[in-house]
């Protein structure tokens, strides 16, 4: 029939007019044998009328269903001479919406389309069974996805770009597994391999490959720590057998490379035969259509695929920082969006506040940047950090017996404390090593051992993160204490050095907080895991002590602004210019230019935690504490700028509601739908981690130097929230004391920071809830 009609030079069309209702009808059931009336072929149709046809081209195609201004438009099913097929949804010649392309070789796809790519939530099945359900963008599998392949493996988690990339775990047919991060479909990153038989590896990858510092496991209990490396020069390590395990062990590492990793490929997967966009007919219609309906600023063809603008304004082939959520017509509206709101809520607003005698700060965002400096050899501290990095592996990699969590009160005894000495030729318990002699001291280790158990801190990958062969962070300058900060490479941990006086407090107050923390899983406490000292041989015999800590801002966020707070203040702003801040500035109380919204049940635990928290703090006798709150803004502008949600009609910072003008209501960015959709980011929100909120910025009067917290305007910002309390160690000794008095006779004594730890704590708490209150 094919070849009949193409000779022929003209196409066969047969045409019916039909109401909107008999439209629905007959998309309902295209799949039906149609009875179509015969019509004239040059009968005249408005253009915007939708009508149905059946169409027959000369190289032997197939349409049938809705049609307007000369292209499908509505439901229709299209079916190539080759045996491909499409039936769905069309908009102006291009496949978009919900449809299902299927391949002669028995292959289908179903799910949305856009502008003729396979482009949001839907499923392929290969002709071999090869099954992938998730996210589409422009024909690739990008963003959350399982693909069930050919051979019986199985993956679950992210991509990008058809490869798996990210957070992921990947399952194969004889029962090993992988869970961990993924780079252009190999294993690279943080990631655990589990073999069937029990043993597993945790640690570092690289290209598909253990490399770098990690830990092998076997069922009995026993661990080998070391550097790994497929090269046999690189690798090095250390093996601590099991309590129950007699003799030494004959194993290589690399058995891992050689053996263990050998059926652990990854399957390439079945390949799609052609994609539906290199199969959409180029309609007569279609360029016109997309310059007169669409009005995309940001969308632009060239010979290859279209390219997307991100959020941020860079073009990207195929590729979205956000996800797959996002599509050509919400970056169209999105950059409209982006004018209004810069005018809207930028000079015009600013003139109008200086007339009313407020000001307001700028927020212009920075690209984050890493804190601290890398210790190398030569830095001043380089020998204080392999003494530490080895009294933590001796410490953690010491055999001991199964923990309880009910302690005994002589594991809280002060006086509990294990000195060892680390001379560099090693000894019976201590290994060789290049640093000057020098002993430690671990202070209560059952309890902190206990403590780590209790905060689901793996052994191996706490002293890997510590102690593997990438150099701690040193912080570019001292606390205010005095106190020297450092940061492990992966950002997990913080260690701090310590005052004798500090110490003195967290082993006086280390009881209370052992059950204040097991009693209440989401305290806003700092997490203490170990204190310890190291003692230096040589004439000065210096001691340095230190405790290490859970580091507040570890997470996949980045972190925009911090905050320092207190509650009073008194010296409590930065000294850096506005131009000068960015995302490692700790700004103080009077930088504060936000209020924070929590949906009603998040707030409603915060209000109970830090009550809770704060009582605790109380009853010790501590003060000078403070809650540390970083940001991350969840849109931003070209010009670094962060994206308001909405404003309210008024502008007017004198007027204080709920933030959302009469008849408005708040807008569900692709922020919103990028949080919804990432299953992994929603396990990873607790309370004062990676909690997603509303930030509405405030504005000070300038007559009022000392104004604790602005008034709102009822600008808002999509923000995600880390937050937690930190400097727990001071409690209201003698210093303190005359610190209060010395600066009462200058300052209003309700101003200064050094006061009673029960005033502290009413103010502390009086104005932690006058700067977060409940999202109404």
């Amino acid at each position: 029939m094919s070849k009949d009609l193409s000779g022929t030079a003209k196409v066969v069309e047969t045409k019916v007019r039909k109401s909107p209702a008999t439209a629905r009808r007959r998309s309902n059931s295209i799949f039906a044998t149609m009875s179509v009336a015969h019509v004239d072929d040059d009968e005249v149709h408005n253009p915007d009328e939708v009508y149905h046809v059946e169409k027959v081209f000369p190289n032997g195609d197939m349409y049938m269903g809705q049609w307007a201004d000369n292209c499908p438009h509505g439901h229709g099913k299209y079916l190539w001479a080759d045996g491909c097929m499409y039936v769905g949804d069309w908009c102006r010649g291009k496949t978009m919406g919900k449809g299902k392309f299927s391949w002669p070789c028995g292959a289908t796809y179903e799910g949305q389309f856009k502008n003729g790519y396979m482009d949001g939530e839907g499923t392929y099945t290969g002709s071999l069974n090869d099954t992938y359900r998730g996210t589409w963008v422009f024909n690739m599998r990008h963003g959350n996805g399982v693909r069930s392949y050919e051979n019986g493996d199985y993956y679950e988690g992210q991509w990008r770009r058809g490869q798996p990339d990210g957070k992921g775990r990947y399952q194969w047919s004889n029962g090993n597994h992988y869970i961990g991060h993924w780079k252009n479909g190999k294993m690279s990153g943080m990631g655990t391999m589990i073999w069937a038989n029990g043993n597993q590896y945790d640690g570092c990858w690289q290209e598909g490959l253990p490399r770098g510092n990690g830990t092998f496991r076997w069922t009995d209990g026993s661990f080998y720590v070391g550097v790994w490396s497929e090269d046999p020069r690189e690798q090095s390590g250390t093996y601590y057998p099991s309590s129950s395990q007699i003799g030494s062990l004959d194993w290589d590492p690399q058995e891992v490379y050689l053996v263990n990793l050998s059926d652990c490929g990854i399957c390439p997967g079945e390949k799609i035969p052609v994609f539906p966009s290199q199969k959409t007919v180029n309609w007569p219609c279609v360029v016109k259509s997309l310059q007169k309906n669409s009005g995309f600023k940001n969308y632009k063809v060239n010979e290859g695929r279209p390219r997307r603008a991100s959020v941020d304004g860079r073009l990207s082939n195929g590729d979205s920082s956000l996800g797959s959520e996002s599509d050509l017509s919400s970056e169209g509206s999105n950059e409209c969006l982006r004018s209004e709101r810069e005018v809207d809520g930028g000079v015009a607003a600013e003139e109008l506040d200086t007339l009313r005698g407020y000001r307001r700060h700028h927020i212009v965002l920075k690209p984050a940047k890493r804190q601290g400096h890398t210790i190398s050899k030569g830095h001043k501290n380089y020998e204080l950090m392999l003494n530490l990095q080895l009294g933590i592996r001796h410490s953690v990699g010491r055999p001991a017996p199964a923990t309880s969590l009910d302690l005994k009160a002589t594991a809280f005894d002060p006086r509990d404390k294990i000195w060892t000495k680390f001379p560099p030729e090693g000894s019976k318990h201590t290994p060789p090593h290049q640093s000057c002699e020098f002993k430690w001291k671990d202070y209560c280790p059952l309890v902190f051992r206990t403590l780590r158990k209790l905060f689901n801190v793996d052994p191996a990958d706490y002293m890997m993160s510590i102690c593997g062969n990438d150099a701690l962070r040193e912080l570019s300058s001292p606390g205010k204490s005095g106190s020297f900060f450092y940061l492990t490479n992966d950002d997990k941990y913080m260690i701090k050095t310590m005052k004798k006086s500090e110490v003195k407090v967290l082993k006086r107050m280390l009881p209370a907080y052992y059950n204040h923390v097991r009693a209440f899983e989401n305290t806003l406490l700092t997490r203490f895991f170990g204190l310890h000292c190291v003692k230096m041989t040589g004439p000065s015999q210096k001691k340095v002590r230190f405790v290490i800590m859970g580091n507040l801002f570890c997470t996949d966020y980045a972190i925009h602004r911090r905050f320092d707070l207190k509650g009073s203040s008194h010296g409590r702003s930065t000294t850096k210019p506005e131009s000068e801040v960015d995302s490692s500035t700790t700004l103080k109380d009077l930088d504060l230019n936000f209020i924070f919204r929590l949906q009603k049940s998040w707030f409603q635990e915060f209000c109970r935690q830090v009550d809770r928290d704060i009582d605790f703090l109380e009853q010790e006798r501590i003060m000078d504490y403070s809650l540390l709150v970083g940001v991350h803004f969840r849109e931003i502008s070209h010009s670094g700028k962060p994206l308001n949600t909405y404003t309210n009609a008024s502008k007017d910072p004198t007027h204080i509601g709920n933030g959302i003008s009469e008849g408005s209501a708040p807008r569900l960015s692709r922020a919103d739908f990028n949080l919804l959709f990432d299953t992994n980011r929603w396990a990873s929100i607790r309370l004062g981690s990676n909690m997603p909120a509303r930030a509405e910025l405030t504005v000070r009067r300038n007559s009022c130097e000392l104004q604790l917290v602005g008034e709102p305007t009822g600008e808002f910002y999509d923000v995600i929230l880390v937050f937690g309390i930190i400097d727990i160690l001071q409690d209201y000794d003698i210093s303190k004391k005359l610190e209060h008095a010395y600066k009462s006779f200058q300052y209003d004594p309700a101003s200064i920071s050094a006061v009673d730890p029960r005033q502290y704590s009413k103010r502390f708490r009086d104005f932690i809830f006058r700067i977060f209150i409940e999202d109404s």
